[in-house]
């Protein structure tokens, strides 16, 4: 068991409270929000901390105006704020009213609802920030056990905290049950529980490969449109991330729809019932879970860098493509200890422009493997980013 583990994003918040009078914490359920407010709060004076899924807290804002009046100079938290979106107006006449940064922290777990819900009552006023479950460079510390650990369990905290992998499953199984549940009775969402599972483990099966509507919607009887809106409905919940093609201008043949990845391995492996790592590696997924791990990590430090992936007709593909402005990096995720680049990689690096490549493997030391490809682990590929941004 590791001891308290320190939030990357921690200082991005107190530096949003110091630019905006409402900050806007979103994340998936059990990701730790609620733990990093109060952390947060702990060195805030007057901070308030109230939770809408406790009947008592709700009490204390039905009269939101008197208990702002009351409170004027108090930090308040207000978790789960997507419950009583009602009162995003009332706050920004309070807001107003106060004209001080850092009055309010909302955290929430319906990302574009609440976007949509506070950008319409609070556009100018609020800023957000998403934290995710934890990432392996907020767990590293060079411990191999905590490395495979977190692939297998992922990050949500309970989760990869768990005494054993055992209890990490069942967490995961039970976490999986009442989010289907509770999420969607709170997105308004008439999705048949029994067909929302299916759908869930047919996209675990799938992990990293082309996203064909029309193939999921004659496996589960439904519409194509369905099969989109309940896609879109994962993408919403933080439960899936949507890699769409590169679409440079070439005259080549470019596959031109989207990549669906499960965000959380843990996650991922408890839909496809992967108990332990040995599990894992005979998998027929386990190459996908790498590409969805490497991913994410990489795109949660990946700030202002646009992500993408690249594959022509005949499958000359590079598994994530980043660009800003005029600059290119390309990715490949490879979980092996000696991992070469395959004659279609190639191809697909001229094809963009011959930009450098790294290849995210299990070595111990980055290496150079050529001019312009570097073989290196996630770290190096993480440090790589930070150098080229």
């Amino acid at each position: 068991m590791q001891g308290k583990i320190e939030r990357k994003i921690s200082q991005q918040v107190i530096d949003f409270m110091k630019i905006f009078p409402v900050v806007t914490i979103l994340g998936p359920r059990q990701c730790g929000k609620t733990t990093l407010a109060k952390q947060i709060g702990n060195s805030i004076p007057n901070f308030i901390y109230i939770d809408l899924e406790n009947p008592a807290d709700r009490m204390k804002i039905i009269d939101l105006t008197l208990f702002f009046e009351i409170n004027p100079y108090s930090t308040v938290c207000i978790d789960e704020a997507q419950i009583m979106p009602n009162i995003f107006p009332e706050l920004r006449g309070i807001i107003d009213r106060n004209r001080r940064n850092g009055q309010i922290m909302l955290l929430g777990s319906a990302s574009r609802e609440l976007i949509n819900k506070t950008s319409e009552s609070l556009a100018g006023r609020i800023g957000y920030i998403e934290l995710t479950p934890f990432t392996y460079s907020e767990i590293s510390d060079g411990n191999d056990e905590h490395f495979y650990r977190h692939w297998l369990r992922g990050g949500f905290p309970l989760s990869y905290l768990s005494e054993n992998d055992d209890y990490s499953g069942i967490w995961r199984t039970q976490y999986l049950q009442s989010y289907l549940e509770r999420d969607l009775q709170y997105s308004g969402n008439t999705i048949p529980l029994f067909t929302v599972q299916r759908f869930l483990q047919m996209l675990a099966n799938n992990q990293g490969q082309i996203f064909n509507s029309n193939r999921l919607a004659d496996a589960l009887g439904i519409s194509y449109h369905t099969v989109r809106s309940y896609a879109d409905f994962f993408e919403k919940s933080f439960i899936t991330r949507t890699l769409q093609p590169f679409l440079p201008n070439l005259s080549k043949r470019i596959t031109k729809s989207p990549k669906i990845y499960i965000r959380d391995t843990g996650i991922l492996h408890s839909l496809l019932h992967i108990n332990e790592i040995n599990q894992l590696l005979g998998h027929p997924v386990f190459g996908y879970s790498w590409e969805g791990y490497v991913i994410e990590n990489i795109l949660i430090s990946a700030m202002g860098w646009q992500p993408w992936f690249y594959r022509t007709a005949t499958g000359n593909e590079i598994d994530l493509v980043l660009t800003k402005g005029d600059k290119i990096l390309a990715f490949e995720c490879k979980a092996k200890l000696t991992p070469e680049v395959s004659k279609g990689t190639y191809v697909a690096l001229e094809d963009l422009g011959n930009c450098k490549l790294f290849i995210v493997s299990l070595v111990k030391e980055p290496y150079w493997l050529k001019k312009n490809i570097q073989v290196g682990n996630i770290l190096d590929a993480i440090r790589y980013v930070s150098i080229e941004s």
